[in-house]
């Protein structure tokens, strides 16, 4: 019996547009690497190095990023075509399964602080909860008097617990929940016109099994541009003294106010960068000042003044730049 980590990646992220036209939502850069590159490097820290990712649109580039970031670990993929729900995607890794591998489900476009080793190691199948204040948007979960999941239910219009569903599952009866999902399929069970993961676990319920849940201590949302700078701020303030010692780039004339990530080989001169800015590799700053903004790799900024921005790699951006011959009791305004 081994643990298997499954990763669904297939969404096309059409909240982070333009960026998600050139790449997978997945590989979007926050704090310094990939959203999947936070969920993954924290998988195989506890250990796991089986995992299978459920791939679609430009799902070309998350093969790419794992064969050149991750050679060392056990992965397969499998091509999601027609996003019908991630009922659907997990449903689709049933073969790459054995009948008695433990699953763990993570999905991933959510970075996520918690106790994994305690996780792997409790004896029941577990869900990772969060209590929000709105949990409509979510699947909710219900609890008995001794902590076990009575009933789980995807976005309710009147939720009775305010115990939201995070994105992170361990199964450890993965036939059955193949078997509940493959049934609600044939019989074209879903909610709001998909097959939800949800819905199979509701269904193990239903058949006795016992369910637990386990708190997620912070839960970082990197679903659209201003989620994934909040991310981006949070996570750059972990960025400690030996990181920044590692990081090799080139500055003249410039103020860093941290917190700040800058990848290798930059080169950034007259500038103000930060704080909460992360900076990708090759990047070309000059003249310019930016505040609590992402800016990708290769790309060229001068003369720019951003805030709260998402630069995508290879951009060019070239601000405006004047020579002003200002008189006296005179007021300019450039709006």
């Amino acid at each position: 019996m081994t643990m298997k980590v499954i990763i669904p990646v297939a969404g096309i992220g059409s909240r982070l547009r333009p960026h998600t036209h050139t790449q997978p939502k997945a590989l979007v850069p926050v704090a310094g690497k990939p959203i999947l590159a936070h969920i993954v490097d924290g998988l195989i820290q506890v250990g796991l190095k089986d995992f299978i990712i459920v791939i679609g649109y430009l799902g070309d580039k998350i093969e790419q990023f794992f064969r050149e970031k991750y050679p060392d670990i056990n992965v397969h993929f499998i091509v999601q075509q027609y996003k019908e729900g991630t009922g659907q995607a997990i449903w689709m890794v049933r073969q790459l399964v054995d009948e008695h591998d433990e699953i763990l489900i993570v999905l991933g476009d959510t970075i996520f602080d918690v106790d994994l080793k305690s996780v792997l190691t409790t004896p029941y199948s577990s869900l990772g909860i969060k209590r929000v204040e709105d949990p409509r948007s979510f699947g909710v979960v219900d609890l008995d008097k001794d902590g076990f999941i009575t009933k789980v239910i995807e976005k309710p219009n009147i939720p009775k617990s305010n115990l939201a569903l995070v994105g992170l599952y361990k199964i450890k009866e993965s036939a059955l929940l193949f078997d509940m999902l493959e049934h609600n399929i044939n019989n074209k069970i879903t909610t709001h016109n998909e097959f939800h993961l949800t819905d199979g676990i509701a269904r193990m319920l239903e058949a006795g099994v016992k369910m637990t849940t386990f708190p997620v201590e912070n839960w970082y949302d990197c679903g659209n541009k201003d989620s994934l700078l909040e991310t981006n701020a949070i996570l750059l303030k972990r960025y400690t003294d030996k990181d920044k010692e590692e990081c090799k780039f080139d500055f003249l004339n410039t103020i860093i106010i941290p917190p700040v990530k800058i990848a290798d080989n930059c080169k950034i001169s007259n500038s103000i960068i930060g704080p909460n800015v992360s900076i990708g590799e090759h990047a070309i700053i000059h003249s310019s000042i930016i505040e609590d903004s992402i800016i990708g790799s290769y790309s060229h900024l001068e003369n720019a003044v951003l805030y709260h921005s998402v630069v995508g790699s290879d951009a060019v951006l070239r601000g405006l730049k004047q020579s002003l011959n200002i008189g006296d009791s005179t007021e300019i305004d450039f709006k």
